[in-house]
C-alpha cells in the first residue's frame, strides 16, 4: 500500500481560504492537549496566549515591533522561495545590516551640526551590506554549482562572530566600563517615535511599505512574472528567454537588502546601539513566516502578525503559567507543519493505492 498523490482538477477559493484557519483550530486542540499534560488549564493558556496580549496597549505594541521584521524579512525571502531557490541566511543578513548601519551610528556619536544625513544613510548601509552578504551565496550557486543552503547558512556563523567582536573590540564604548556594547546613538542616527511616550517607532512603517511594494511586484511587473515561471518551470522559463543566473543574483540580492533594512531598523529602533547579539532569531523565524504566509505578501504579514501574537503569549505564559517558552516554539512548528499539510490536502487528492512500487 502507498500514498497517492493526484492533482485537484481545479482549487476551491472556498477551501483555499479556510484551510489556514483549520489548520490553526487544530493546532490549538493539539497544544491544549500538550498543556493539560502539563497541569494547566487549556482555557487558561488558550486566554494567556491569545487574549490577553489583544487586550492591552503596550501588548499591542510589541506585537507590531516583533511582527515588522518578521514581514520585512520574509517578504525578501518569498522572492527566492518562489524562484525554487532557498536563501537559509537571512539571519546572517539582518546582522551584517545591523552592523554595517550601527558603524555609522557609532562613527557619528557625538556630532554636531547637520545631522539628518545619518538616519538615511544607516538605513542605505545597512540594506546594502545585507544586499552583498546575500550575493555571496547567490555567486557561488551561478559560478560554481554551490549548494546556497550550505553557504547562506554557514554564512550566519561568521556574521555573528563578526558583530561579537566588534561589539567587544573596536566598537565598544570605551566609557562603557568594560560591558560589550557601543556608545547609545545619538536621536539623529535613531528611527522616530510615531507616538510620544510610546515603544513604536517608524520601522512599522517602513515594513509595512516594503510588504505593499512586493506584492506589487510580484502581481504586476514582468519580474515577477519571471520570478514565478522560473520557480514553477525553470525549463519553460528558460525556453521564454529568462536567465537563471541573473535572476538568481537579482532574488538573492533582493532578500539580502530587506534583511539588512530589517536588521538595521533594529539596532536604530528599539536597541538603539551595537549588542553580541541582536538579534532573537527573527531570520530563522522569518523562513517559518514566510511559508505560513504561502509566499503571498499579504498572507506573510498576517502570519507575522500571528507568530508575534503567540510570541508575545508564550513570554506571558511563561511568567503566569510557569509554561516552557519551549512549548510556544513547537506551537509554532506544529502551525507550520498543519497549515503546509492543509495547503496539499487542497490542492491534491490522497489516495490508498495497492500494489506497486512503495
Amino acid at each position: 500500500m502507498r500514498l497517492d498523490l493526484s492533482p485537484r482538477a481545479s482549487r476551491s477559493r472556498l477551501l483555499s481560504a479556510v484551510t489556514p484557519v483549520i489548520a490553526f483550530a487544530a493546532a490549538i486542540l493539539v497544544g491544549g492537549v500538550a498543556v493539560a499534560t502539563l497541569g494547566v488549564s487549556p482555557a487558561a493558556a488558550f486566554v494567556t496566549y491569545f487574549v490577553v496580549p489583544l487586550s492591552e496597549v503596550w501588548s499591542l505594541q510589541e506585537i507590531a515591533l516583533k511582527a515588522a521584521p518578521l514581514a520585512l524579512i520574509a517578504t525578501g525571502l518569498a522572492f527566492c522561495y518562489r524562484a525554487n531557490l532557498w536563501n537559509i541566511g537571512a539571519e546572517g543578513q539582518f546582522v551584517v545590516g545591523g552592523l554595517a548601519g550601527g558603524w555609522i551610528g557609532v562613527a557619528t556619536h557625538g556630532q554636531h551640526g547637520f545631522t539628518l544625513w545619518i538616519l538615511p544613510a544607516m538605513l542605505a548601509a545597512g540594506t546594502l551590506a545585507g544586499l552583498a552578504y546575500a550575493l555571496i551565496p547567490g555567486f557561488l550557486k551561478v559560478r560554481l554549482g554551490v549548494s546556497e543552503i550550505l553557504t547562506s547558512l554557514m554564512l550566519v556563523y561568521v556574521a555573528e562572530l563578526l558583530l561579537d567582536y566588534m561589539a567587544r573590540g573596536p566598537l565598544r564604548d570605551p566609557a562603557g566600563f568594560n560591558f560589550p556594547q557601543s556608545v547609545t546613538f545619538d536621536e539623529a542616527a535613531r528611527l522616530p517615535y510615531l507616538m510620544a511616550g510610546d515603544t513604536l517607532h517608524a520601522g512599522v512603517l517602513v515594513s509595512l511599505a516594503a510588504v505593499v511594494l512586493a506584492a506589487l511586484v510580484l502581481a504586476r511587473t514582468l519580474f515577477g512574472f519571471e520570478v514565478r515561471v522560473v520557480g514553477a518551470s525553470p525549463r519553460a522559463a528558460r525556453f521564454a528567454g529568462f536567465s537563471d543566473a541573473r535572476l538568481t543574483l537579482a532574488v538573492f540580492a533582493i532578500s539580502g537588502g530587506a534583511a539588512g533594512l530589517a536588521g538595521v531598523a533594529e539596532v536604530a529602533g528599539r536597541i538603539g546601539q551595537l549588542q553580541p547579539t541582536i538579534s532573537p532569531g527573527y531570520g530563522f523565524t522569518a523562513i517559518i513566516v514566510a511559508f505560513l504566509g504561502r509566499l503571498s505578501p499579504p498572507g506573510i504579514l498576517a502570519a507575522a502578525l500571528v507568530i508575534a501574537l503567540t510570541t508575545i503569549g508564550g513570554e506571558a505564559a511563561q511568567i503566569d503559567l510557569k509554561l516552557p517558552f519551549d512549548l510556544t516554539r513547537a506551537f509554532q512548528g506544529l502551525l507550520l507543519g498543519l497549515v503546509l499539510g492543509a495547503d496539499v490536502l487542497s490542492r491534491y487528492h490522497v489516495r490508498l493505492v495497492s500494489g506497486g512500487p512503495a
